[in-house]
């Protein structure tokens, strides 16, 4: 006869739960901050978010992989331009209006590199 082990509850530290929300762990709430987040939850997170995940995805502030993709650049183009804070939406939408010289350089740079690896992936 085989013994069946309990099913153990998968957890996450609340940074790695704020990262995979896609949110800036500092500006969560200090309740999240303080415990363990499981799989479950996170699921509950992203598929009813409450009102502080909602508002924190729609103003910000945002972590830079997220300021990165609004704006159509790499991280390393913000880490270029000197941009190492993270932004909120209104910030990330006066740079869009603004169009600075670096921005529209790294949105270049970041085409090249999309049609480079397009071209790499058709060789295979």
């Amino acid at each position: 006869m085989t013994s069946s082990k309990p099913k153990s509850i998968q957890t996450m530290k609340p940074e790695t739960a704020a990262k995979k929300l896609g949110v800036l762990f500092s500006a969560t709430p200090a309740e999240f901050q303080a415990g363990v987040v499981s799989r479950d939850e996170l699921n509950a997170l992203q598929s009813a978010p409450p009102a502080w995940l909602v508002d924190l995805r729609r103003n910000g502030p945002h972590p830079k992989q997220v300021v990165a993709a609004k704006l159509g650049v790499s991280i390393s183009g913000l880490a270029r331009a000197g941009i190492t804070e993270p932004l909120t939406t209104a910030e990330i939408d006066a740079l869009k209006a603004e169009n600075p010289e670096w921005l529209e350089h790294e949105r270049a740079v970041q085409a090249e590199a999309r049609k480079e690896a397009q071209r790499l992936k058709q060789q295979r």
